[in-house]
């Protein structure tokens, strides 16, 4: 039986090891593809993506302090990996911000709204929802879209792509983490069941025989 229990020990410890081997080769495998698809947009910082411009900026036009301005930097950087991706993506939303006057996509009207239009009928961040109040394309004669509220759907598909691109990264890098803890364990379980963790008769004896020296020595 003993021998049993140390067998599957053994093969326990070896399909650990397995396991934590292909989870280190994926994790960095999608570490590595993830970078590879950042690459290839060849996204560059602008120049006023520093804390200290973007601060400027945002003071000039006159964002409420409650927005969160970045604190990273990537101006003249390219974007090459998820930090500086959800970096960028930081500095976007500030810039839209700037283009909305502080107002986001839900604050915004969908159409453009009359100039005569009643302020009930207005959105907070400017246009409206009411198509009765709404500008009027003289070719399509449809309601005219709100262009600031049209940004902000740009910026949403553009920044979450970026910070998946952060999550998907940190993702593989905690693969990696999970395929050397695996690893670990089945060295150490292998380690347990061919050096004797299994045979407490061994285990006594070698501690009568060191207790026996000490004694003596004494």
């Amino acid at each position: 039986m003993r021998k049993l229990f140390e067998w599957g020990g053994v093969a326990a410890g070896a399909i650990l090891i397995a396991f934590g081997v292909v989870a280190i080769i994926m994790g960095i495998n999608g570490r590595s593809t993830v970078r590879d698809s950042i690459k290839q947009e060849q996204i560059v910082g602008s120049g006023d993506m520093t804390p200290a411009a973007i601060a400027a900026e945002a003071k000039q036009a006159k964002l409420p302090d409650t927005i969160a301005l970045p604190t990273c930097t990537v101006a003249g950087k390219a974007v090459v990996n998820g930090t500086t991706a959800r970096c960028f993506a930081q500095y976007m939303r500030i810039h839209t911000f700037e283009a909305t006057g502080g107002f986001t996509y839900s604050q915004m009207g969908r159409f453009a709204a009359n100039p005569d239009a009643p302020a009930t009928a207005l959105a907070k961040g400017g246009g409206t929802d009411d198509a009765k109040y709404a500008l009027v394309d003289p070719t399509t004669k449809q309601p005219v879209a709100n262009g600031a509220r049209n940004i902000w759907v740009t910026e949403t598909a553009l920044t979450t792509a970026l910070n998946t691109s952060y999550l998907a990264e940190n993702l593989s890098l905690f693969g990696v983490v999970v395929g050397v803890a695996l690893l670990l364990s089945g060295i150490g379980f292998m380690i347990l069941s061919l050096f004797g963790a299994l045979r407490p008769s061994a285990l006594r004896e070698r501690s009568a025989q060191v207790a026996g020296k000490l004694a003596g020595a004494s």
